[in-house]
């Protein structure tokens, strides 16, 4: 089995994996600042290449019903221009975009509205997946990045078929990155929850999931709050989404425990840098080769490709 010092000095591409909140966006920021990583954001990509038209039409089209015809004239004339602001710490306008179920008058969309955004974000978030094959290349292409970080979305177990073995999302994922499976505790799925209470935001649902829940409410939304409706989801969700991380990471990658990865290292800091995550994935993936044939053979594969990747570079 590969040795710490060597496994430091592999060219590494990982692929988070695990619920919005569990840490993935903080701790990609503290590998690109510490150690170079280069810091591949699944909304980020989405937001300003795949749903970025989408985003930017919504916003004239309620700037136009506003019956201000001075700022309307403007926009017609091209005389300005509406952009966005979307950055790897402000989502916002991808968030806005994707919206929530309820009545139009609160802010909601209604039924056939939100469906085809979710509907859009799945396509979406599907190509972003298969283009990080790509950007570990132009990562050390154009900016000389060894390392890759790829900070999936959460919901990257409910866009893969997990009964296909051919689903082409894990196959380039799996032939490219470590999948790495943040797992929370129970404590921690309890700050998630208290979080997604206090203050519910748009997410992404696959349709079994949230069909059922839209069944017996209205088209047009009409009369529901979209904060009350998206409240009680998140719990059931966090449910419905933790077996279906499990099979990846069981079957692809490996599993690190959210109280392991983010313990207080010396200096007390919760989060780790990049000599210190490495150290943690070591000792969580070593430990999981010992224990599984599987997880042997992932790891092997991983190595391999690193070694490969890292071949290629000195070309």
């Amino acid at each position: 089995m590969i040795e710490l010092s060597e496994f430091k000095q592999l060219h590494h591409a990982v692929t988070l994996l695990g619920m919005s909140g569990a840490g993935k966006t903080v701790l990609s920021t503290s590998l690109r600042q510490s150690g170079g990583w280069y810091h591949f954001s699944a909304d980020y990509r989405i937001g300003t290449r795949y749903l970025v038209e989408h985003i930017l039409d919504n916003i004239k089209m309620r700037i136009m019903r506003m019956d201000d015809a001075f700022i309307a004239n403007l926009l017609r004339s091209d005389s300005i221009y509406i952009s966005h602001n979307i950055t790897v710490e402000n989502l916002e306008p991808v968030s806005t975009y994707l919206g929530m179920y309820g009545d139009p008058k609160l802010g909601g969309l209604d039924k056939q509205t939100f469906l085809d955004r979710q509907d859009q974000y799945r396509r979406a978030e599907v190509s972003t997946m298969l283009d990080a094959e790509r950007f570990i290349d132009k990562a050390w292409q154009i900016y000389g990045c060894k390392d890759f970080i790829n900070d999936a979305s959460g919901s990257l177990c409910e866009i893969v078929n997990l009964g296909d073995p051919g689903d082409p999302v894990i196959q380039s994922l799996t032939a490219n990155t470590l999948i790495l499976y943040i797992q929370a505790d129970a404590a921690f799925e309890e700050k998630l929850k208290e979080r997604a209470r206090s203050h519910p935001k748009p997410l992404f649902y696959n349709p079994a999931f949230i069909e059922p829940h839209l069944a017996d409410k209205p088209g047009t939304g009409e009369g529901v709050d979209p904060l009350d409706f998206a409240r009680p989801l998140f719990p059931e969700l966090l449910e419905f989404r933790k077996p279906r991380y499990g099979q990846i990471a069981e079957r692809h990658g490996f599993t690190v425990h959210a109280k392991d990865l983010y313990a207080p290292d010396a200096d007390g800091a919760t989060v780790p840098d990049t000599d210190l995550f490495l150290e943690r994935l070591y000792g969580a993936i070593t430990e999981q080769a010992a224990a599984s044939d599987v997880a042997a053979a992932n790891l092997e594969a991983y190595v391999k490709v690193c070694r490969a990747r890292a071949a290629e570079r000195t070309l």
